[in-house]
């Protein structure tokens, strides 16, 4: 398996599976992700996402050159099913990594090691991210005449500042897990063996929060970055406003005033 996918609890669990080639995607990882998401979206017992790379060499080294590229190219025939389901619907990438895909649920990165090119680029959609120390970040396609077209050129001007992420860009050169933290881009850095304790411990804070609260809040942020201040607060107000309508927003005052822990039920 490329991706293995499991649930505990209120948590749902995206680990890529492929230390060998530094969990780099190849077309069984890319339709193993694209189908957790869509579960992970779905169910609604699940309330955080932890996305995490097998080993200790990588998190994610982006597209897998030797599987991945040539068949989108065509320099490789399709000679599995993910090889042909990849060919058949393009949009399944753009999926995999959450480029293109509609998702208000949170999900916290366990990055264990160098999140480079498509890597990199899938952590722009994760919301909370725990490093190690020996992690590091970068887009290196323009060192191959490549463009990083996993949402890089809009998502790490408004990740990074403006001319960090220019340099970045333009150089293909890595950062360090401290500068990455230093610019904001991560949460914490933590040893390696802590990574996934860490990132479990803030997952299990968030799933402990109401669910629907949660979502409101994401998709509330999501929808109104880059929007003007007044059409954002108004949207704010549109997103907000049915969460107070909900049987957990009455929960969570009286949970308080009875001095207990709220039971949410997302309703």
């Amino acid at each position: 398996m490329s991706l293995i996918f499991e649930k505990r609890g209120h948590i749902a669990y995206l680990t890529m599976n492929r230390p060998d080639a530094r969990n780099a995607f190849d077309p069984e990882m890319l339709v193993q992700l694209a189908s957790a998401w869509k579960e992970y979206r779905e169910d609604k017992s699940l309330r955080c996402a932890i996305l995490a790379g097998s080993g200790d060499k990588a998190f994610c080294a982006g597209a897998d050159l030797g599987q991945l590229i040539p068949l989108m190219t065509g320099a490789r025939k399709a000679e599995s099913d993910a090889d042909r389901q990849v060919q058949q619907h393009p949009e399944l990438m753009n999926e995999a990594i959450l480029r293109d895909f509609s998702m208000t649920k949170p999900v916290v990165a366990a990055i264990n090691g160098h999140a480079i090119a498509g890597g990199l680029e899938f952590l722009y959609a994760t919301d909370v991210r725990i490093a190690c120390p020996e992690a590091k970040f970068g887009l290196q396609e323009v060192k191959w005449a490549i463009f990083p077209m996993g949402g890089s050129s809009v998502h790490l001007p408004r990740q990074f500042p403006y001319a960090r992420a220019m340099e970045m860009l333009l150089t293909g050169e890595l950062i360090t897990a401290e500068e990455a933290l230093a610019f904001g881009f991560i949460n914490r850095v933590v040893p390696r063996d802590q990574v996934l304790a860490e990132a479990e411990k803030t997952a299990e804070l968030i799933a402990k929060n109401g669910p629907i609260a949660v979502t409101a809040i994401k998709q509330a942020v999501q929808a109104n970055m880059g929007v003007p201040i007044k059409e954002a607060l108004a949207r704010e107000l549109e997103i907000a406003m049915p969460v107070f309508m909900t049987k957990d927003a009455q929960e969570g005052p009286r949970a308080f005033k009875e001095k207990r822990d709220p039971e949410y039920k997302g309703e």
